[in-house]
C-alpha cells in the first residue's frame, strides 16, 4: 500500500496510484486518513486563508507608482533582471513594490529588499523588459487595466548591490534557508554613489571586521591553544576563537542540545541587541565624518571600531576582549580587587571634584536679589537653544568605526546654525521615518466589510449575493433550494441503512439528475466493480 501523501504537496506531484479515483471503500465519507467531514473541510479552508493572510497580510490591488516617492518594502526580480556573472559588467537594477511583486512577478525569483526610502516602483518602466508589463496599473493608451510597459522610471531612485541579491560589506548572496544569525540594516546616511551603503544589511561580524562566518571558523579550530596570562594576543581573530572555546566549554550540554540552529553569538565588540535602536555603518560614517563627533555622547553608544582600522581603536578593542578572556580564565585576586577599589575611589573623588562649582559659577546666596529682567531671560533662553552641543561632547574618535544609537538619539543632535546644514540633507536624522504599508487584507476599513475578494469563502458568498440584482439573487436561492431537494432523497437513503456514501454513488446520482445515460452506465459499472469492497465499508458511527 502506498504511503499517504506528504502534507503540503501538490496533487500533481503524487504518484499515479494516489491520483486515481478512490475506491468505494476509500470514499470521502469514511473515517480514513484522507477523508474529512464538511465541517473539517470548512475549517481547513479557513485555516488556509488565515495562513495566506499571514504570508501576504496586505492587499495587492494597487501599484504604488502613482503615489510617488515612499519608504516602502521593495523586491528585486532576478527573473526579469538577472545579474551578470561578472559583477563588473553593466547591470540595470530595478525594484518593484509589494503589489507588483505578487500580481506581476508572482511566479518569478524575487529578492526581498525590505524598506528603502524615497523609492518609486519600477514595474512597467524601461528598467524591466517589455515582456513583463505591469498588470495592475491603468494603461493610458487603452484605458484598461494592465499591459503597462516602457514608461520612464523615476530619476531619483537610488540603487545598491542589494538589487543583485548581494548584501553586507562582504557582498555575499543572501539565502534565507542557509543564512544564520541576525543581520542589521544601516540607517543609510550615504548612497552607493556618495560612498555610503544605501541602507545595506550587515552581518555583526563584518561590522567589527571579523567576517560573516567568524563564529563557525573559530569553532572549527579546536586545536587553538589557550591564551596564557603572560602572553600577548596577536590578533582579534584569536581573541574571538578563544571566546568561542570558553563559551563552548562552560555551556551546559543540555542547553547546547536544545536547538542546534540557534543563532551564533554576537562578536566581541558588538553591542547587545537590546542596547541600541539602530546603527550607522562605517561606510556611511566615512562618507559623513562629522557624525563621528557624536560617538560615545548622549543618545549614542561607544564607537564600534572595525578591525584593521587605526591602531588606537584596535588596541582598545583588543584590550576589551582581553578582559573578556581574563574574566573566563583567571579568577580575580584579592590584590587586584583592592587595586580596583582604590581606582574606583580615586575616580569617584575626581568626579566629585570636577562636579564642584568653581568660584565663577558658584551659586549665589539665597538672599540675593539680582533678578534678571524678563527680556534678558528670553534672550538667555534663545542663546541656550542656539548654543552648539558639540562643545559638550567628548573628543572626536579616530579610525574607521560604526555608530550605534538609541531611540532618542535625534533629541541629542545639534541643530545650531552651524550644525543644522549637516543634518538637513538627511531627513532620517531630523525626524523618524514612516514606512508605507498597503491596506490589510480583509480589514474592517472596507465599507461594511462587503467587498468581494476579502474575508472567508462564506463571507465572500454572502457579499456576492448582496451585490447581484434582486431577480438573479432570487433565482440563485431557488436553484440552491431545488438542488437541496434533489439531494435529500440520496442522503435519506443512506442515513436509513447506516452505510457510507461513496464517490460512485454521488456521481451516479448526479448523472441521473442530468439524464446522462453514458454517465449512468459508467457509474453502474464502477459500482459493480467495487461491490466486493462493500463489506469492508464501515458505518458512519463505527468510530
Amino acid at each position: 500500500m502506498d504511503p499517504p501523501p506528504v502534507p503540503g504537496s501538490s496533487f500533481s506531484e503524487l504518484p499515479s496510484s494516489q491520483t486515481s479515483i478512490p475506491s468505494r471503500s476509500q470514499s470521502f465519507s469514511q473515517k480514513s486518513d484522507d477523508s474529512q467531514t464538511a465541517a473539517e473541510f470548512i475549517d481547513s479552508q479557513l485555516q488556509l486563508e488565515a495562513d495566506a493572510r499571514e504570508a501576504l497580510p496586505y492587499k495587492f490591488e494597487n501599484c504604488t507608482k502613482t503615489i510617488g516617492k515612499l519608504r516602502q518594502v521593495l523586491f528585486s526580480c532576478l527573473t526579469c533582471n538577472p545579474p551578470p556573472s561578472n559583477p563588473s559588467d553593466p547591470y540595470t537594477p530595478a525594484g518593484v513594490c509589494y503589489s507588483c511583486s505578487i500580481q506581476c512577478h508572482g511566479e518569478h525569483t524575487l529578492v526581498e529588499l525590505f524598506n528603502k526610502r524615497n523609492f518609486v516602483c519600477d514595474c512597467g518602466t524601461t528598467r524591466l523588459p517589455a515582456t513583463s508589463p505591469c498588470a495592475i496599473r491603468l494603461n493610458p493608451e487603452t484605458n484598461t487595466k494592465g499591459g503597462v510597459h516602457s514608461e520612464e522610471p523615476a530619476p531619483d531612485n537610488k540603487y545598491n548591490h542589494n538589487f543583485r541579491n548581494s548584501f553586507c560589506g562582504c557582498e555575499c548572496d543572501y539565502d534565507p534557508h542557509q543564512q544564520k544569525g541576525t543581520m542589521f540594516q544601516c540607517l543609510g546616511l550615504g548612497t552607493a554613489e556618495t560612498g555610503g551603503c544605501g541602507e545595506d544589511w550587515w552581518h555583526p561580524g563584518c561590522v567589527v571586521g571579523l567576517g560573516p562566518d567568524w563564529f563557525e571558523t573559530a569553532s572549527q579550530k579546536n586545536d587553538v591553544k589557550k591564551t596564557q596570562h603572560t602572553g600577548l594576543l596577536t590578533s582579534i581573530t584569536e581573541v574571538a576563537e578563544n571566546v568561542v572555546d570558553e563559551a563552548n566549554a562552560e555551556a551546559a550540554p543540555e542547553v547546547m542540545e536544545e536547538d542546534e540552529d540557534d543563532n551564533p553569538p554576537l562578536p566581541p565588540g558588538f553591542p547587545h541587541e537590546d542596547d541600541f535602536e539602530g546603527f550607522i555603518c562605517y561606510k556611511c560614517v566615512d562618507a559623513n565624518p562629522w557624525i563621528k563627533r557624536y560617538g560615545g555622547g548622549p543618545g549614542f553608544l561607544a564607537p564600534v571600531f572595525k578591525r584593521s582600522a587605526a591602531p588606537s581603536p584596535e588596541r582598545g578593542l583588543l584590550a576589551m576582549t582581553q578582559e573578556v578572556i581574563a574574566s573566563h580564565l583567571a579568577p580575580p585576586k584579592k590584590r587586584k580587587a583592592e587595586d580596583d577599589e582604590e581606582s574606583v575611589a580615586s575616580d569617584r573623588s575626581k568626579r566629585v571634584k570636577s562636579d564642584l562649582p568653581t568660584e565663577a559659577s558658584a551659586p549665589e546666596p539665597a538672599n540675593a536679589t539680582t533678578a534678571l529682567p524678563t527680556k534678558t531671560l528670553l534672550v538667555t533662553k534663545a542663546a541656550e537653544n542656539a548654543a552648539c552641543k558639540l562643545e559638550t561632547l567628548p573628543p572626536t574618535p579616530e579610525g574607521q568605526m560604526s555608530l550605534f544609537f538609541k531611540a532618542d538619539f535625534r533629541d541629542h543632535l545639534c541643530k545650531c546654525p552651524d550644525c543644522f546644514p549637516l543634518l538637513k540633507p538627511h531627513d532620517q536624522l531630523i525626524e523618524e521615518e514612516i514606512n508605507y504599508e498597503p491596506t490589510l487584507s480583509g480589514s474592517e476599513e472596507e465599507a461594511g466589510g462587503s467587498t468581494v475578494g476579502s474575508g472567508s469563502i462564506y463571507e465572500r458568498g454572502e457579499s456576492a449575493l448582496k451585490n447581484v440584482d434582486r431577480v438573479r439573487a432570487i433565482e440563485g436561492v431557488m436553484a440552491f433550494q431545488q438542488l437541496k431537494d434533489k439531494l435529500k432523497p440520496l442522503f435519506q437513503q443512506f442515513a436509513g441503512t447506516g452505510k457510507a456514501i461513496s464517490a460512485e454513488d454521488i456521481k451516479a446520482h448526479f448523472a441521473k439528475m442530468r439524464g446522462d445515460d453514458e454517465a449512468i452506465k459508467a457509474a453502474g459499472e464502477d459500482a459493480k466493480t467495487s461491490k466486493k469492497d462493500e463489506d469492508q465499508r464501515r458505518e458512519q458511527g463505527g468510530y
